[in-house]
């Protein structure tokens, strides 16, 4: 069991835990909470529900209208990318400082740029460019490839999820930032990209930047060792080799 796992199994036994204390100490105080609710004072309670159906349906439906049309603008901003860059596109989640740590590429007097909590990333023989809007989408920066010092694959704890993370390296103007790039997929209600997928991605900003910057003469970074896509199945395959290992000696 990865520790990863084994957190999020305490942490469900701790609340499972801890809802069955709190109802065995409401079962067992019902008596002293009779007496509580019977001395508070009267309320019209018609009224009162009406009210805070209310509340919770208009609540309701303004946080599904937000969903849609946050979705309807990814989509449209994903087709309208599709038509110019068919290959190299993908979406991404913002973590953290991101555009703090984009806005330090920029020279002081530029205007900072915004980044909104899904962007797109199109990734070409030019280099990576970072997208936002709708289906006007509006390019928030550019990185050509030959100012990318370094693509490599990262991890990072999000609450008590382990995140996937392309880190890219650039420099510009005597600065060098590293920007952690979350891809995701592009269909709403999905998260952070990992495995396999995640893996394709950065295989190929590799290989196309290798190619870029050979084509201008530049200094190739070193070859890497190949990225291990390991899946479930060869994990337990592995993990029985071991056992079956240990068992024979």
């Amino acid at each position: 069991m990865s520790a990863d796992v084994r957190h999020r199994t305490v942490l469900t036994v701790l609340v499972a835990v801890a809802a069955t204390l709190v109802v065995a100490a409401l079962i067992a105080g019902s008596p002293v909470i009779h007496r509580l609710v019977s001395r508070l004072p009267s309320v019209p309670s018609e009224a009162m529900a009406s009210v805070v159906a209310v509340v919770c349906l208009v609540g309701a439906v303004v946080s599904a209208i937000t969903l849609l049309v946050r979705d309807a603008r990814i989509r449209a901003r994903r087709t309208a990318l599709l038509r110019l860059h068919p290959e190299g596109l993908a979406c991404a989640i913002r973590v953290g400082p991101m555009a703090r740590q984009m806005n330090e590429l920029r020279l002081d007097d530029a205007e900072r740029l915004r980044l909104s909590r899904r962007y797109s990333i199109v990734a070409d023989e030019h280099g990576v460019t970072f997208w936002d809007g709708g289906r006007r989408p509006r390019r928030v920066d550019a990185y050509p490839w030959r100012e990318v010092r370094n693509i490599r694959a990262d991890s990072m704890i999000a609450g008590t999820t382990v995140l996937c993370v392309l880190v890219l390296r650039v420099r510009r103007h005597k600065n060098s930032v590293e920007l952690p790039v979350v891809l995701a997929s592009g269909r709403p209600g999905r998260y952070a990209m990992s495995d396999a997928a995640f893996f394709a991605v950065v295989r190929d900003w590799k290989a196309k930047h290798r190619v870029a910057l050979a084509a201008e003469g530049l200094e190739v970074p070193p070859l890497t060792a190949p990225i291990p896509v390991i899946t479930a199945a060869m994990a337990r395959e592995d993990a029985e080799a071991r056992a079956l290992a240990l068992a024979s000696r």
